[in-house]
């Protein structure tokens, strides 16, 4: 089976005999194997296993415990996430438990399946019976192991440190674990299990919490947060306070103390490149640049105008000559002369004229007074350019009255346009007119002018937002009908009024008696009354809106400081939320109560939906389990409090530990509080030294007791702790 690992394998694996144990700490977090003797666990490893693809070949493999990130880039783990053994602390997942084992064996330098040497593995405090069997099985039946010994790992410690006298025989064992806690009370250097307990809270659960609050608190450095990542800032910065409600004040309050307190991760951060202004030469050449370019465009055009105006000369020349020749040919043989230069009649070829020299007029840059004075010489006579409309339709042929239909519509369009266009020019000169008077106000008194112009434009800016909201929601400003609001009815204009009005009437006169509506020519009308198009409301330009434009336009120009009000019920007017420029700042994590906030669900477990037992209870609940009571054994006791395990290294956790305890034991009561040598390793420790005495081979049950007794063998089994 391939394994991918950083952890080098052993060679002086067939240096030690048959009859030498090997110790595993089988621990919820981390994975320890070595010999027994040795004060050091030969190797150690997260207790995971992955197994993902190789995105080029789609082989499996598997990654047990730490590995090199560098190396998934070329796997798939999408579909594969690191898996745990345990739940809880209770090993359930077999299947990834032999993974495991088989890594643990062949880095310790096992060569095959075959293990032919004693195990002596840890277990949690009164683990079921299914989980103790399946472990046997798994180690009999797979690897062929002679003889197994399970123990408390807690219990090791505690005995390891009873050797080196940091505790006494009678004490209480409190092991904050990787996901639950454990108290054992000890009398004459034996565990006591009936007055055992445990809390399903550890270091995975303090580092979640820190994983949700600094994702929360950082919403954008989420991808930073990673598991590892968390779990190390956890065990550098955390601590436990000695009183959480005064710890949590002084950074309430924003004090110097907190501020102290507070630690910094600076996330990798890389300034913005500072663009260096232009020197006086690049600043020369960028313009020479560009005015060469510039010529260039200009000699184009010149020529390109250049050509066009030789086009339009030509034409109108060509156009000229043929009118010249058109005033020779008789009225009725103009048709067949023109049949082949694509003009039906002379006034078609008078109208190309005009326009030919307009566009000539254009081209060459005139003012737009002489095109028009050129349009009004050259514009012939309605009568002249329209013959047919004076002459009677009985007097006229078929040819001549669609002539006659084509004039009429050519002299309509021509007379709107020409309306048109003096409407805009009367336009124009009001606008110049206005604007000379507010010039010649503004001269008189400026200050009186802005205050004034000011005033106008929130007056109209008010008049317009008003009638916008009456179309979008009928004066309904927070979306509630009250009975003084404006209705639809009142937001009607009389076209549609009337409109609403005849398809009510009519809607109720066909229910009466025989239905003859349309027999009658009046009665279409009414189809064109209650035509939409038919509608004189104020769906075009409204005069405040321009008067509104003006007056913007006309603030911009003597306002530096005047900011028009943007469009709020026209989405495309807003304008987007201009975003600063991100800066070392923006990449710094502040830690500040997440430093003792996190670590305090030890003792509060409800702050994270557990509804157990703090730490410091659990202490008085052990006391009160005991079957043998009394006051001189619980003052022995809470005599030796004794702390192992990862989460006992927060800084602070004995005093808090001594301080949660002294509140629930009578006043005076001796209490101390002490803590491994090595709260991690000294479970193991415990284990090695223990395998190593000569007692170790009677605690221990053999493949031929399983293979005999079958899982009584088991059940049965009761491992004892003889004084190391």
């Amino acid at each position: 089976m391939p394994f991918i690992s950083q952890i080098q394998r052993q060679s002086d694996y067939r240096l030690f005999p048959s009859s030498t144990p090997i110790v595993i700490d089988n621990g919820a977090s981390y994975f320890r194997i070595g010999w027994a003797g040795e004060t050091e666990p030969r190797v150690i490893f997260r207790n995971i296993v992955q197994r993902p693809r190789h995105k080029a070949t789609g082989e499996t493999v598997t990654i047990v415990g730490d590995h090199d990130p560098t190396l998934l880039k070329y796997f798939d783990c999408t579909r594969s996430g690191p898996r745990s053994a345990f739940d809880s602390n209770v090993v359930f997942q077999f299947e990834i438990m032999e993974y495991i084992l088989d890594f643990g064996f062949d880095r310790l330098g096992a060569n095959g399946s075959q293990i032919d040497h004693p195990i002596l593995i840890t277990e949690c405090v009164c683990n079921p019976f299914q989980s103790r069997s399946k472990m046997a099985e798994l180690l009999f039946e797979t690897y062929g192991v002679p003889s197994i010994a399970f123990g408390v790992d807690a219990a090791f410690s505690y005995k390891y440190n009873q050797q080196h006298g940091v505790c006494d025989k009678d004490g209480l064992a409190i092991c904050p674990g990787f996901t639950t806690t454990h108290v054992i009370p000890f009398i004459d250097g034996e565990p006591m299990y009936q007055g055992s307990c445990r809390t399903n809270i550890g270091g995975y659960h303090i580092t979640d919490y820190m994983k949700q609050l600094l994702s929360l608190k950082y919403p954008h450095h989420m991808a930073r947060f990673s598991w590892e990542k968390v779990e190390d800032l956890k065990m550098e910065h955390c601590y436990i306070a000695p009183d959480y409600v005064s710890e949590a004040r002084l950074f309430q309050k924003g004090t110097k103390e907190a501020e102290d307190k507070t630690r910094l991760w600076q996330l990798p951060w890389v300034p913005p490149p500072t663009e260096e202004p232009p020197s006086e030469e690049e600043i020369a050449r960028k313009a020479a640049i560009k005015e060469k370019q510039g010529q260039r465009l200009r000699e184009m055009a010149e020529a390109k105008r250049s050509s066009r105006i030789n086009e339009l000369e030509n034409e109108s020349h060509g156009l000229e000559f043929l009118l010249q020749q058109l005033e020779q040919v008789e009225e009725h043989d103009i048709p067949s002369f023109l049949s082949a230069t694509g003009y039906v009649s002379k006034q078609e070829v008078e109208s190309a004229l005009v326009k030919v020299r307009q566009s000539l007029l254009k081209a060459k840059g005139e003012p737009k007074a002489e095109q028009a004075e050129l349009e009004e010489k050259t514009d012939p006579a309605g009568g002249e350019r329209f013959p047919l409309l004076n002459i009677p339709d009985n007097m006229l042929t078929p040819e001549q009255l669609k002539e006659k239909k084509r004039q009429l519509f050519l002299k309509t369009t021509s007379e709107g346009r020409q309306r048109a266009k003096q409407k805009r020019y009367e336009e124009e000169l009001e606008r110049e007119r206005r604007n000379q008077q507010d010039e010649q106000k503004r001269l008189e008194n400026p200050e009186l002018y802005l205050e004034q112009l000011h005033a106008k434009y929130k007056d109209l800016s008010e008049k317009v937002e008003q009638r916008k909201r009456l179309k979008t929601n009928g004066g309904h400003t927070n979306g509630n009908s009250f009975s003084g609001s404006v209705g639809r009815g009142e937001r009607l204009n009389a076209a549609q009024r009337e409109r609403m009005r005849l398809l009510t009437t009519a809607a109720f006169d066909r229910g009466k008696g025989e239905d003859t509506f349309g027999a009658r020519d009046e009665d279409w009308q009414l189809y064109k009354l209650m035509s939409k198009d038919n509608d004189d409301d104020d769906e075009g330009p409204d005069e405040h809106e321009a008067e509104l434009a003006r007056l913007t336009s006309r603030l911009q120009e003597v306002d530096p400081t005047f900011v028009p009000k943007t469009d709020t019920t026209n989405p495309q007017s807003i304008e987007a939320p201009r975003f600063r420029p991100l800066t070392q700042e923006d990449f710094q994590i502040f830690f500040g109560v997440e430093r003792f906030r996190c670590p305090e669900i030890l003792f509060n477990p409800n702050w994270i939906g557990i509804d157990q037992a703090g730490l410091d209870e659990m202490a008085g609940v052990s006391i009160r389990r005991l079957p043998t009571k009394g006051q001189e054994l619980e003052e022995r006791l809470t005599s030796s409090v004794f702390l192992t395990g990862g989460s006992s290294l927060f800084p602070g956790m004995s005093e808090r530990l001594e301080a949660g305890i002294r509140m629930i034991r009578p006043c005076g009561s001796p209490i101390r509080i002490v803590k491994a040598l090595d709260p991690i390793l000294d479970a193991w420790r415990g284990a090695s030294a223990y395998a190593a005495a000569s007692h170790f081979p009677t605690q221990t049950f053999t493949k031929e007791d399983y293979y005999e007794k079958g899982e009584d063998s088991v059940r049965r089994y009761q491992f004892r702790y003889y004084t190391l």
